[in-house]
């Protein structure tokens, strides 16, 4: 059995407390906090039951009692702190998007890769049992080519003109939001089941609202997306974070000559075949899925709901596996961060220009 690993948490919101449960169900320890003054750190440290919390969070990063690094903090200050710990000779497990800018991005995937350390991003959504086996179908020739993929990724939490958080600013949250907090997660789930990638895309954003708290918005509410894959399949996605009743809404469909599957995140315990004569929903659990992969994600019988904890436990649970050199399949790393950061690009690019943009894909890490 492995040693288990020491990890670090810098931020103290919701997701401290979702990466450090995750970290304890995996088996490994939480031994500090740091946030953005002792006292939340203080206070944090106390509400997740950690032992000690640091007053900064280099102090932390350049502490010797800790193997790994997570980074749940406002957007911008991801390129900074992951570069840290990079160079301290820690793995990482950065929140996405993993920095601000491409630019960023691409100095972060420098000193990762000189330092040699471990690199995860939380795109957990991944490590549904149901997800792996719509993954295993595709990839197995069930569907026949996939022609078309779309869905939404819909929310509420800003649909009230009174609603605010950090995430709107800029430059805390970067010069997208909709698209790179929500429709990023989106696009890596596509393109991990279909195996494709997008290669071109045209999109739009906009505002609900001008300003929010006192302060003009600057970053998007709705991003509408039309793109082409790799394979020549066509595809779209809506994002939305003002979309009122939908509080997690990430739905993706593969069509494809044969079948065609629907996943949708707020039932996640299911998936739907769609054939022209007839449909088929298959449940999640040892007895119903096929693939293998589906099945080790399984950890309770068709019919007991796995959630968003239980998936982002397998995520963290695989991530600290590979830390420690074992290969597990799918877990999210630099590339898929630097990903990211070029959908984003793109995105912007092409809403400002109201034209259709190639998605860069030089100096990416190597899956």
């Amino acid at each position: 059995m492995q040693n288990s690993l020491r990890a670090g948490v810098i931020g103290s919101g919701f997701m401290a407390g979702v990466h450090t449960r995750a970290i304890r169900d995996s088996g490994h320890q939480v031994v500090a906090i740091a946030s953005s003054s002792a006292d939340s750190a203080a206070r944090a440290a106390d509400e997740l039951n950690v032992s000690a919390s640091f007053d900064t969070w280099q102090a932390m990063v350049a502490s010797n009692n800790i193997d790994v690094i997570h980074v749940c903090t406002p957007n911008e200050f991801h390129a900074e702190m992951a570069i840290a710990a990079a160079k301290a000779g820690k793995h990482i497990v950065c929140e996405k998007p993993i920095s601000v800018s491409r630019e960023e991005a691409l100095e972060m995937q420098a000193e990762v890769q000189a330092s040699g350390v471990g690199f995860a991003i939380p795109f957990a959504y991944r490590f549904y049992p149901v997800v792996r086996e719509i993954r295993s179908r595709i990839a197995a020739g069930e569907a026949g080519p996939i022609h078309l993929m779309h869905g939404v990724y819909l929310q509420d939490w800003l649909a009230s003109p009174n609603s605010n958080n950090w995430r709107v600013d800029s430059v805390a949250g970067g010069s997208s939001r909709a698209f790179a907090d929500i429709g990023t997660h989106w696009c890596d789930l596509m393109e991990f089941v279909s195996g494709d990638r997008i290669t071109s895309l045209m999109a739009n954003t906009s505002t609900a609202y001008d300003t929010r708290g006192g302060k003009q918005v600057l970053t998007e509410d709705i991003a509408t997306i039309m793109f082409e894959t790799e394979s020549g399949a066509a595809g779209s996605l809506t994002a939305s974070q003002v979309s009122f009743g939908r509080k997690n809404r990430l739905q993706v469909e593969f069509d494809g000559s044969q079948e065609s599957y629907t996943f949708n995140q707020e039932q996640p315990d299911s998936f739907l075949i769609g054939g022209q004569s007839s449909n088929q929903i298959v449940m999640q659990g040892q007895e119903t899925l096929t693939s293998l992969d589906a099945k080790r994600l399984s950890r309770v019988p068709a019919g007991h709901p796995q959630g968003y904890q239980d998936a982002f436990n397998a995520f963290v649970a695989d991530a600290y596996a590979s830390f420690q050199g074992q290969a597990r399949e799918g877990v999210p790393g630099l590339a898929d961060g630097l990903r990211s950061a070029a959908l984003i690009e793109a995105v912007l690019e092409s809403a400002a220009s109201r034209a259709w943009v190639a998605v860069k894909t030089e100096a990416l890490a190597s899956r």
